[in-house]
């Protein structure tokens, strides 16, 4: 005979309540912040405001003085705004004429140096935005896009940081053009050729029939407005945010203290491989511009390596801000990347350039002083 509704109910909830869920880690260090943030509440309850406020303190600098009230942020609008403008007459086909020959020896397909291309003509911001989606349509896979994003943080995001560093060499009594030759132009090859032989291999050479056109047909003005308003989205919407938490944690750290000795080693570590520390915590931390107008006031009294090293390393996808949080946020809404497969090729061209930083430095600059 069938129990009545009511004792299968009892039953049933009988049966959830002895379930009971086990505890996961992540609920482990919930309720350990729970019982810290208590205790800062009683105890020293100025703590959570003060470490708020460290935060705020470090972060305001960069998203308002910088990005909203400086020219980095107009600058971004534009350099997307002439990014499209380039595409639109006819930029990227034409490169990708000049470059099918040579990734075809290598065997990698022709877009992987259209960001870096675009990075040293404007931004590493608008680099990924305009150049993920090419290589999307050029039919470059995951691992072709990771070796563009490596090739891209070979080079300069700015033309004020390139024309300052030449400056800086010139004070400094060195010869500029193999330098910049070697340490800025032939990387969209090298980089390229290396990891396609080493840790990206997954890659094909594309012939040119095979690749569709990537010149738009959007009337003129039209492309310039929908330049801006996407450079103004990307601010708005991936840089500042991106900014925001590498700054704020670093302001954290700073409250807690940790981070001047992290300043600290970063000083030891570019003094070790041939760069000025000052100039160049600047690049890595704030912005490799303002490393090299820092740079160009003492370049006259200051050994050339560290001259040298400086100049390569502020010629690269810097600051930390960038790598570690514009790039992932970029590159994974506007390619077939993840945040996180974006960051390792990021830090695996970082690596790459640290070591030309080191090359420059100590081998090259003897022959050119």
């Amino acid at each position: 005979m069938a129990k009545p509704q009511e004792q299968l109910d009892s039953v049933y909830t009988l049966q959830q309540a002895a379930q009971k869920r086990a505890w996961s880690p992540i609920e482990w260090v919930g309720l350990g912040l729970v019982v810290a943030v208590t205790v800062l509440l009683i105890f020293q309850p100025s703590v959570l405001g003060d470490a708020f406020t460290a935060m705020l303190n470090k972060v305001k600098p960069i998203v308002v003085d910088v990005f909203l009230m400086g020219t980095v942020g107009v600058a971004i609008i534009l350099s997307v705004m002439t990014g499209r403008m380039l595409e639109r007459l006819g930029f990227t086909d034409a490169l990708m004429r000049i470059f099918v020959p040579i990734t075809e020896r290598i065997r990698v397909n022709p877009s992987v140096v259209i960001p870096g291309i675009y990075n040293i003509l404007g931004d590493i911001n608008a680099a990924g935005r305009i150049g993920g989606p090419i290589l999307k349509r050029a039919g470059a896979t995951k691992d072709e896009q990771k070796i563009a994003i490596a090739t891209m943080v070979q080079s300069q995001q700015s033309f004020s940081c390139f024309m300052l560093g030449l400056i800086c060499l010139s004070i400094a009594g060195i010869e500029a053009f193999p330098i910049v030759f070697l340490a800025i132009f032939a990387p969209l090859v090298v980089v390229p050729f290396v990891l396609s032989k080493t840790i990206y291999r997954d890659t094909k050479s594309v012939p040119l029939r095979d690749l569709p056109s990537f010149t738009p047909s959007t009337p003129f003005f039209t492309t310039l407005f929908n330049g801006a308003k996407e450079g103004a989205e990307l601010l708005f919407l991936l840089v500042i945010p991106a900014a925001a938490v590498i700054f704020g944690i670093i302001g954290l750290l700073d409250y807690a203290g940790a981070w001047k000795w992290i300043e600290g080693a970063l000083s030891s570590g570019l003094s070790l491989i041939g760069v000025d520390p000052k100039t160049g915590i600047t690049a890595i931390l704030a912005s490799p511009t303002l490393a090299m107008a820092q740079l160009k006031e003492v370049a006259a009294t200051m050994d050339p390596r560290l001259v040298v090293g400086a100049f390569v390393l502020a010629a690269s996808g810097l600051p930390l801000s960038d790598v570690l949080g514009q790039i992932p946020a970029i590159w994974s809404a506007n390619s077939d990347l993840t945040p996180r497969e974006a960051l390792s090729a990021a830090l695996v061209g970082m690596g790459m350039r640290i070591v030309t930083v080191v090359i420059f430095a100590f081998g090259l600059t003897p022959l050119l002083v």
